[in-house]
């Protein structure tokens, strides 16, 4: 068995954001010559995170909105967390949201299904982030 690692550094100009991140995990895939496993991609930072959906702009505003519902950023005296940093709100977006996914490998491709697609979620933004990439296999 083969295992293959990759961080993916992302550094957005704003607080939140949603980057469709599957081409650059379709080209660690490549990188690796894996052609039957598992590819685990995670978020390094508790403030953001990696999940699987649609690549619709619609949806992404939808999550937006729904997130913002049910963690609002603002006021920041609302989070016992805040004091020396004012990211409560992103805590517990990226707890909504996931940490990592896991998707087959067959035939060296990523096995997704219909409309899926990788996303990075940043919920605390412009600063450095990583995402790790880990793929086992053969």
């Amino acid at each position: 068995m083969k295992s293959y690692r990759k961080e993916l550094h992302f550094h957005t100009p704003t607080r939140r954001a949603f980057l469709n991140i599957t081409d650059k995990v379709e080209a660690a895939l490549k990188e690796s010559g894996i052609q039957e496993g598992l590819c685990l991609v995670n978020a390094k930072n508790i403030t953001a995170s990696v999940f699987i959906n649609d690549d619709e702009a619609g949806l992404h505003q939808d999550f937006e909105a729904w997130l913002e519902k049910l963690a609002p950023e603002k006021p920041y005296s609302q989070y016992h967390h805040n004091g020396y940093e004012d990211n409560g709100d992103a805590h517990l977006k990226r707890t909504i949201m996931g940490r990592e996914v896991v998707v087959a490998i067959t035939k060296g491709e990523l096995d997704f299904g219909t409309w899926e697609q990788i996303f990075y979620g940043e919920f605390d933004g412009k600063r450095d982030k990583r995402v790790l990439v880990k793929i086992i296999g053969e």
